[in-house]
């Protein structure tokens, strides 16, 4: 939103207007021991012009890159409309609706959100949202052992992103709550039902089945979810929303679908931004809906039979709740919602469709480039969406680095968290990239494993 400043005639008029003559008399309350001293280090001001090249001389410290890291984060196109529409004073400015009659637009933007993440989940109702995807995780966990009442233990199967893991355990350890890390195959690259058979019959409140999983692996939602059943757990989605376009919802999986979903809303028009801000996204069914975290715009009629909105379930600690809150959670990201809402209003079904058959398109062309360099080998055989892993005849950290200097970001080295793997990358390419990014990552890599002996 532009901001044009005031004139000092401006600021004359408005002072006397209200009877004082400086500034600083607005805020004589301040004992002068709490007031600042001048602020010697800030230098004089420059026009804009100067601005500009400034800022464009720091932008281009960071360089610009030929990305294909994901591991969570994703590189998609967002039109220009979306942050155009989305920062216009109206929703940039808008606080929390807590009071619907002054709230309207915000609140019918909400519901319009729900609306769709429901319609793209498969699930009977979603929230209004959460921080990111993996605290969105974490609270589907408390939220399942409030469910279950009887058990504090999760299946964590291990193809779960790392830092989804590292902060689902950070929150939910000092509740007494305990995740049982679940193994993957390591041919195919994710979970197997024979993996599950030491916990059948045992007392847990869910198990976690990521689609795809943190390999780009698609996992057997419907066999898990129909062991889940059959084991007495709540089954807990956590899903990439750009592949649910291509892939079956979470609420159809198996015979009678998940019963919680979450997700990093991230890939629907929010930019990378350094790593945020973000948004979580949680879903589930209507049995479920008062355990759920956050909040929840409803539709209705006045009495003139006009639509309205308002909040309808509010759980959270700062309502009437307090200390029967399901959650403590106290933001929902809404302008980052906002731009999604946005995205996912421009792209429509088909456009959403085509960005992920884009996508997946252009991660196997990938593929079989970097598999026909000498020593680069997939790594697990299985189906993947928009990401997969790869074996490289190299440290996979120096390759990285010699990449980098090409102008390269050639994807995300698994040594740290799957040294089982070995020198193993995981890459992505997005319907950002066309065929002469693809030749140049593949020509730079070859070049670069030529100087690095064999392993």
């Amino acid at each position: 939103m532009p901001y044009i400043p005031h004139t000092n005639e401006d600021v004359a008029t408005m002072l006397a207007a209200i009877g004082v003559t400086r500034i600083d008399d607005l805020f004589d309350e301040i004992p002068p021991a709490l007031l600042s001293a001048e602020l010697g280090k800030i230098p004089s001001g420059v026009s804009e012009m100067d601005v500009t090249r400034l800022m464009q001389e720091r932008a281009e410290r960071d360089g610009r890159w030929l990305n294909f890291i994901g591991a969570g984060a994703y590189e998609h196109h967002i039109p220009a409309a979306v942050w155009q529409i989305a920062t216009r004073g109206e929703f940039y400015s808008a606080y929390t609706p807590y009071q619907a009659e002054a709230s309207q637009g915000t609140l019918q933007l909400l519901y319009e959100y729900q609306s769709m993440l429901t319609s793209l989940t498969g699930m009977d109702v979603t929230n209004a949202s959460l921080y990111d995807g993996a605290s969105a995780l974490a609270e589907a966990v408390l939220m399942a052992v409030r469910v279950h009442k009887s058990a504090k233990r999760v299946l964590m199967p291990a193809t779960v992103h790392p830092v989804y893991r590292k902060v689902v355990h950070t929150i939910v350890r000092d509740q007494g709550i305990e995740l049982i890390e679940v193994p993957y195959c390591t041919d195919c690259g994710h979970v197997i039902p024979e993996a599950l058979r030491p916990y059948e019959g045992l007392d847990f409140a869910a198990l976690v089945i990521p689609q795809p999983n943190f390999f780009g692996v698609l996992e057997p939602v419907d066999e898990l979810t129909a062991w889940a059943r059959a084991n007495n757990m709540l089954s807990i989605a956590v899903v990439n929303p750009t592949a649910l376009a291509l892939l079956r919802p979470p609420g159809e999986w198996g015979a009678d679908g998940a019963d919680i979903a979450v997700g990093e809303g991230q890939p629907l028009g929010v930019p990378l931004a350094s790593g945020g801000p973000y948004f979580g996204f949680m879903a589930c069914r209507n049995q479920y809906v008062r355990q759920m975290p956050g909040r929840i715009v409803g539709r209705t009629v006045d009495r003139d039979g006009k639509p309205g909105y308002t909040l309808t379930l509010q759980a959270r600690e700062q309502h009437i709740r307090r200390s029967k809150a399901t959650s403590n959670i106290c933001t929902n990201q809404g302008l980052a919602v906002t731009a999604a809402t946005i995205y996912m209003a421009l792209l429509g079904p088909d456009g959403l469709t085509e960005v992920a058959q884009s996508s997946h398109s252009n991660t196997l062309k990938l593929a079989q480039l970097l598999c026909a360099l000498p020593g680069v080998k997939r790594v697990f055989s299985a189906p993947v969406f928009h990401e997969l892993v790869v074996r490289l005849p190299a440290p996979a950290a120096a390759v990285l680095d010699a990449l980098r200097s090409d102008g390269i970001l050639g994807g995300l080295a698994l040594t740290e968290d799957y040294p089982e793997l070995g020198d193993a990358l995981l890459v992505c390419a997005t319907e950002t990239k066309n065929d002469e990014d693809l030749a140049r990552y593949a020509e730079s890599l070859a070049r670069i494993l030529k100087q690095h002996p064999q392993q």
